[in-house]
């Protein structure tokens, strides 16, 4: 009869090991994801060698040196600030410089490593080192093992890690082209996600902003108006000329003026002699002493006309009450122009004082608040935008020249620029409030359709 042999006592270890093996090695297969499978490598895999530490590192990109720490033995998550962490990954930079790790398995000593790493070494390492390259047969490198144990490394050790790293090397592979398909397979939406992302993008929540155009203003500048009724002779100084307080600015034509104060020195010089006769028939007369007070209050009225002349021709050249810039259309414009009294003729501003006024049209009107923010873009920087502040919007809009119906929104710049000038203009981009993306789109296209439609 045929009789079954059954294992020595030598052989029951040899058993255990192949069955560990053989388990192992179903896990690898059975992995799902790369993580799972990093996972399985350090923990795993001391069923069949036994160490007290094991890290998995991996190449940050192809053809470097920098590798890192992707996963620890009994470890649920590496802590990428812990001082282990950062001198193993330094250490294993150090030795793949210096070229004393390949791709072959190997032990590490601390003669391998640079003499700045040694206390390190001697701090975290704690026994002996095994380093084994996780490469796939067509000679990629997707990692590497660093063992750490008590005892030194033996040769069936090392054979065995080594048959384990191509298993683990070659699943690992393979996961990667698994979940790369899928990522392909993502990037295809189907029909139905394409109409969804749409709306989706139309519901995003934007800032409404409406463009308008823009021009820089004096701020709160002195008006300069006609004191009185006539033809201007002359304008003293240019446009956009610095003046002084007490300058010239413009002169009246003082024809009139200078034969009417003429004529009433005459005037008030009859009226003086006349009173003067009145008082001295009135000695002699007393029916002419009635005349004296009449005399008198017709000099009063003369010498009121005649400081009325005065005053008037001392009008004559209007001055600046202030210093600053003096801003006006163009001398030709006022030269021989008649004016009456009031009209507004020049201002004085101070050229450091200054303010934004945007035309915003009707069709393009937001809700504009006070405190709003505005971006504006002068034609003399067409490289740069200067941040702006609504302060003021008008109620009701205006007409401006082209037959624009427009409201006035003023603005001030939230950072004085030196170089910004006086009358200056350029495009200003206004913030309104916050609303979906097809507000904005489809904000005039429904407007027009209430208006024609009539609702």
């Amino acid at each position: 009869m045929a009789t079954t042999a059954e294992p020595t006592a030598q052989q029951f270890p040899t058993l255990i090991h192949l069955a560990a093996l053989t388990h192992l090695e179903g896990q690898i297969r059975a992995a799902r994801t790369i993580q799972e499978l990093q996972f399985l490598s350090v923990n795993e895999t001391r069923r069949l060698i036994p160490y007290d530490q094991a890290f998995l590192l991996s190449p940050s990109g192809p053809a470097t040196d920098v590798y890192r720490v992707l996963n620890a033995s009994s470890v649920a998550v590496v802590d990428r600030d812990a001082s282990m962490i950062v001198w193993l990954e330094q250490a294993v930079q150090a030795l793949r410089r210096a070229g004393n790790t390949g791709e072959q398995p190997m032990v590490v000593t601390e003669e391998l490593l640079p003499d700045s790493l040694r206390n390190g070494w001697r701090e975290f390492v704690k026994g002996h080192v095994f380093w084994c390259p996780l490469q796939h047969p067509d000679e990629t490198v997707l990692g590497a093992w660093w063992f750490e144990r008590d005892f030194a490394w033996q040769e069936n050790d090392v054979a065995i890690v080594h048959r384990l790293a191509g298993s683990f090397a070659y699943a690992w592979k393979a996961l990667s082209k698994k979940e790369q398909g899928w990522s392909r397979k993502i990037k295809k939406p189907t029909w139905w996600i394409l109409p969804v992302a749409a709306l989706g993008m139309l519901c995003l929540p934007i800032r409404i902003s409406a463009v308008a155009p823009v021009k820089v203003m004096a701020k709160d500048p002195v008006v300069v108006s006609a004191p009185m009724d006539g033809v201007i002779a002359d304008v003293l100084v240019p446009p956009n000329q610095v003046v002084q307080q007490d300058t010239s600015l413009f002169r009246y034509e003082d024809t009139n003026l200078r034969n009417q104060y003429r004529i009433a020195e005459k005037q008030l010089a009859v009226a003086k002699a006349e009173h003067r006769q009145a008082v001295q028939a009135g000695f002699g007369d007393p029916r002419r002493k009635a005349d004296a007070p009449l005399g008198e209050v017709e000099a009063d009225l003369r010498q009121t006309e005649l400081d009325y002349a005065k005053e008037m021709l001392d009008q004559i050249e209007v001055k600046a009450s202030k210093p600053g810039l003096l801003l006006y259309s163009n001398k030709s414009d006022w030269v021989g122009r008649p004016v009456t009294v009031g009209e507004r003729i020049m201002e004085v501003a101070d050229p450091k004082q200054i303010e934004l006024r945007i035309d915003l049209p009707v069709a393009d009107a937001i809700v504009l608040k006070e405190g709003a923010d505005a971006i504006v873009f002068l034609n003399a920087f067409p490289l740069e935008s200067f941040a702006a502040t609504v302060v003021h919007t008008s109620y009701h809009a205006e007409v401006l020249p082209g037959d624009i119906l427009a409201y006035r929104v003023t603005a001030r710049l939230t950072q004085p620029d030196p170089r910004v000038r006086i009358g200056w203009q350029g495009t200003a981009k206004v913030y309104g409030e916050q609303g979906p993306l097809a507000y904005l789109l489809l904000r005039r296209p429904l407007t027009a359709i209430r208006q024609w439609v009539g609702w």
